[in-house]
Protein backbone atom coordinates (compact mmCIF):
# COMPACT_ATOMS: atom_id res chain seq x y z
CA UNK A 1 0.00 0.00 0.00
CA UNK A 2 1.43 3.37 -1.12
CA UNK A 3 0.59 6.04 1.02
CA UNK A 4 1.71 10.04 0.03
CA UNK A 5 1.13 12.76 2.45
CA UNK A 6 1.39 16.42 1.45
CA UNK A 7 2.07 18.17 4.65
CA UNK A 8 4.32 20.82 6.13
CA UNK A 9 6.68 20.85 8.64
CA UNK A 10 5.32 24.09 9.93
CA UNK A 11 1.89 22.94 10.23
CA UNK A 12 0.62 21.51 13.67
CA UNK A 13 -1.90 19.14 12.51
CA UNK A 14 0.28 17.56 9.91
CA UNK A 15 2.58 16.20 13.11
CA UNK A 16 -0.32 15.48 14.92
CA UNK A 17 -1.72 13.26 11.56
CA UNK A 18 1.40 12.12 11.39
CA UNK A 19 1.18 10.47 15.14
CA UNK A 20 -2.49 9.23 14.48
CA UNK A 21 -1.42 7.59 11.36
CA UNK A 22 1.62 5.51 13.05
CA UNK A 23 -0.64 4.57 15.89
CA UNK A 24 -3.03 2.83 13.69
CA UNK A 25 -0.49 1.24 11.31
CA UNK A 26 0.48 -0.38 14.70
CA UNK A 27 -2.72 -1.85 15.17
CA UNK A 28 -2.19 -3.21 11.70
CA UNK A 29 1.21 -4.98 11.73
CA UNK A 30 0.13 -7.36 8.47
CA UNK A 31 -0.03 -3.75 6.29
CA UNK A 32 2.84 -3.35 3.71
CA UNK A 33 3.23 0.26 3.51
CA UNK A 34 5.32 2.62 1.61
CA UNK A 35 5.08 6.06 2.82
CA UNK A 36 6.63 9.06 0.61
CA UNK A 37 6.11 12.39 2.39
CA UNK A 38 5.51 15.39 -0.11
CA UNK A 39 5.75 19.08 0.06
CA UNK A 40 3.60 21.99 0.19
CA UNK A 41 4.10 25.05 1.68
CA UNK A 42 1.57 26.78 3.92
CA UNK A 43 3.01 29.49 3.72
CA UNK A 44 5.11 30.31 0.48
CA UNK A 45 6.28 34.06 1.05
CA UNK A 46 7.35 33.30 4.44
CA UNK A 47 10.74 35.12 5.11
CA UNK A 48 13.40 33.12 6.57
CA UNK A 49 14.28 35.34 9.56
CA UNK A 50 11.08 36.90 11.56
CA UNK A 51 10.93 39.21 13.80
CA UNK A 52 7.53 38.20 15.26
CA UNK A 53 6.69 35.13 17.47
CA UNK A 54 4.31 32.31 16.26
CA UNK A 55 1.50 34.16 18.31
CA UNK A 56 1.93 37.44 16.29
CA UNK A 57 2.68 35.74 13.24
CA UNK A 58 -1.11 34.06 12.79
CA UNK A 59 -2.20 37.33 14.15
CA UNK A 60 -0.78 39.12 11.29
CA UNK A 61 -2.06 36.24 9.06
CA UNK A 62 -5.44 36.35 10.40
CA UNK A 63 -6.09 39.99 10.79
CA UNK A 64 -6.78 39.03 14.96
CA UNK A 65 -5.40 39.91 18.04
CA UNK A 66 -2.61 38.28 20.08
CA UNK A 67 -4.94 36.90 22.40
CA UNK A 68 -7.07 34.92 19.64
CA UNK A 69 -3.77 33.54 18.36
CA UNK A 70 -2.69 32.14 21.80
CA UNK A 71 -5.58 30.53 22.53
CA UNK A 72 -5.97 28.57 19.28
CA UNK A 73 -2.47 27.32 20.01
CA UNK A 74 -3.64 26.60 23.34
CA UNK A 75 -6.50 24.72 22.03
CA UNK A 76 -4.05 22.74 19.39
CA UNK A 77 -1.22 22.31 22.23
CA UNK A 78 -4.34 20.39 24.30
CA UNK A 79 -4.64 18.21 21.13
CA UNK A 80 -0.87 17.31 20.26
CA UNK A 81 -0.48 16.30 23.68
CA UNK A 82 -3.44 13.70 23.37
CA UNK A 83 -1.30 12.28 20.81
CA UNK A 84 1.91 12.47 22.72
CA UNK A 85 3.44 15.32 21.54
CA UNK A 86 4.58 17.96 23.85
CA UNK A 87 4.64 21.62 21.84
CA UNK A 88 6.54 23.94 23.30
CA UNK A 89 5.19 26.91 20.73
CA UNK A 90 6.86 30.04 23.11
CA UNK A 91 9.99 28.64 21.38
CA UNK A 92 8.63 28.37 17.91
CA UNK A 93 10.35 30.11 15.48
CA UNK A 94 8.39 31.22 12.19
CA UNK A 95 10.44 30.69 8.93
CA UNK A 96 10.21 29.30 5.68
CA UNK A 97 10.24 26.07 5.12
CA UNK A 98 10.78 25.62 1.06
CA UNK A 99 14.34 24.20 2.02
CA UNK A 100 13.35 21.79 4.52
CA UNK A 101 11.25 20.40 2.04
CA UNK A 102 14.66 20.08 -0.14
CA UNK A 103 16.21 17.79 2.37
CA UNK A 104 12.94 15.85 2.96
CA UNK A 105 13.46 14.58 -0.85
CA UNK A 106 17.17 13.75 -0.21
CA UNK A 107 16.50 11.86 3.10
CA UNK A 108 14.05 10.13 0.69
CA UNK A 109 16.97 9.30 -2.07
CA UNK A 110 18.84 7.52 1.06
CA UNK A 111 15.64 6.05 2.79
CA UNK A 112 15.64 8.38 5.43
CA UNK A 113 12.41 10.39 4.57
CA UNK A 114 10.47 9.48 7.33
CA UNK A 115 13.32 10.02 9.68
CA UNK A 116 14.44 13.50 8.17
CA UNK A 117 10.21 14.36 8.69
CA UNK A 118 10.36 13.83 11.79
CA UNK A 119 13.55 15.28 12.92
CA UNK A 120 12.36 18.83 11.34
CA UNK A 121 8.68 18.77 13.00
CA UNK A 122 10.09 18.26 16.16
CA UNK A 123 12.78 20.73 15.50
CA UNK A 124 9.97 23.06 14.71
CA UNK A 125 7.33 22.62 17.37
CA UNK A 126 9.53 20.76 20.86
CA UNK A 127 12.71 21.99 20.24
CA UNK A 128 12.14 25.34 19.00
CA UNK A 129 14.71 25.07 16.45
CA UNK A 130 15.33 27.51 13.46
CA UNK A 131 14.51 25.46 10.48
CA UNK A 132 15.21 27.96 7.66
CA UNK A 133 18.25 28.42 8.94
CA UNK A 134 21.20 26.59 6.83
CA UNK A 135 23.41 25.20 9.30
CA UNK A 136 20.44 23.83 11.85
CA UNK A 137 19.20 22.40 8.85
CA UNK A 138 22.78 20.76 7.91
CA UNK A 139 22.71 19.49 11.78
CA UNK A 140 20.01 18.33 11.40
CA UNK A 141 20.33 16.72 8.16
CA UNK A 142 23.34 15.01 9.79
CA UNK A 143 21.82 13.77 13.12
CA UNK A 144 19.11 11.15 11.28
CA UNK A 145 22.78 9.97 8.97
CA UNK A 146 22.76 12.15 5.77
CA UNK A 147 25.93 13.39 4.75
CA UNK A 148 26.67 17.10 6.11
CA UNK A 149 28.38 18.07 2.90
CA UNK A 150 25.85 16.81 0.50
CA UNK A 151 23.35 18.32 2.59
CA UNK A 152 24.81 21.41 2.53
CA UNK A 153 25.28 21.43 -1.25
CA UNK A 154 21.96 21.01 -2.06
CA UNK A 155 21.06 24.06 0.03
CA UNK A 156 23.32 25.82 -2.09
CA UNK A 157 22.45 24.64 -5.01
CA UNK A 158 18.29 24.23 -5.12
CA UNK A 159 18.85 20.77 -6.04
CA UNK A 160 15.48 19.64 -5.04
CA UNK A 161 13.89 23.08 -6.05
CA UNK A 162 11.90 21.50 -8.80
CA UNK A 163 10.65 18.37 -7.02
CA UNK A 164 9.23 20.50 -4.09
CA UNK A 165 7.56 23.16 -6.60
CA UNK A 166 6.03 19.83 -8.29
CA UNK A 167 4.69 18.47 -5.40
CA UNK A 168 2.87 21.52 -4.63
CA UNK A 169 1.24 21.66 -8.01
CA UNK A 170 0.45 18.13 -7.96
CA UNK A 171 -1.29 19.36 -5.25
CA UNK A 172 -3.37 21.62 -6.35
CA UNK A 173 -3.90 19.21 -9.50
CA UNK A 174 -5.55 16.65 -6.62
CA UNK A 175 -8.06 19.82 -5.43
CA UNK A 176 -6.23 19.55 -2.22
CA UNK A 177 -7.07 22.66 -0.09
CA UNK A 178 -4.94 22.09 3.01
CA UNK A 179 -2.51 19.52 5.02
CA UNK A 180 -2.23 17.23 6.17
CA UNK A 181 -3.67 15.36 3.07
CA UNK A 182 -2.91 11.66 2.58
CA UNK A 183 -3.56 9.75 -0.77
CA UNK A 184 -3.84 6.34 -0.29
CA UNK A 185 -2.69 3.71 -3.32
CA UNK A 186 -3.23 7.18 -5.96
CA UNK A 187 -7.11 6.31 -5.28
CA UNK A 188 -8.28 7.21 -1.64
CA UNK A 189 -7.82 10.73 0.04
CA UNK A 190 -8.17 11.61 3.32
CA UNK A 191 -7.46 15.37 4.57
CA UNK A 192 -6.54 16.56 8.16
CA UNK A 193 -5.43 14.79 11.08
CA UNK A 194 -7.98 12.38 11.37
CA UNK A 195 -8.61 10.21 14.48
CA UNK A 196 -6.99 6.98 14.90
CA UNK A 197 -9.88 4.92 14.56
CA UNK A 198 -10.58 6.81 11.28
CA UNK A 199 -7.42 6.05 9.52
CA UNK A 200 -7.40 2.07 11.24
CA UNK A 201 -11.03 1.80 9.15
CA UNK A 202 -10.00 3.45 6.23
CA UNK A 203 -7.01 1.21 5.94
CA UNK A 204 -8.22 -2.04 6.66
CA UNK A 205 -11.23 -1.21 4.16
CA UNK A 206 -8.60 -0.28 1.61
CA UNK A 207 -6.44 -2.93 2.06
CA UNK A 208 -9.18 -5.71 1.70
CA UNK A 209 -10.54 -4.26 -1.44
CA UNK A 210 -7.22 -4.37 -3.16
CA UNK A 211 -7.48 -8.57 -1.50
CA UNK A 212 -10.39 -8.98 -2.86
Amino acid sequence: MKIEIWSDVACPFCYIGKRHLEEALHKLPDLDVDIVWKSFELDPNASVDSDLDIYDTLAKKYGRDRAWAKQMNANMVQMASAAGLDFNMDEVKPTNSFNAHQLIHLARKHGKQDEMKEALLSAYFVEGKHVGDTETLVQIASNVGLDQNEAKEVLQNNTYSSQVVNDVEEAHRLGVQGVPFFYINEKYGLSGAQPVEVFTEALQKIAEEKVS
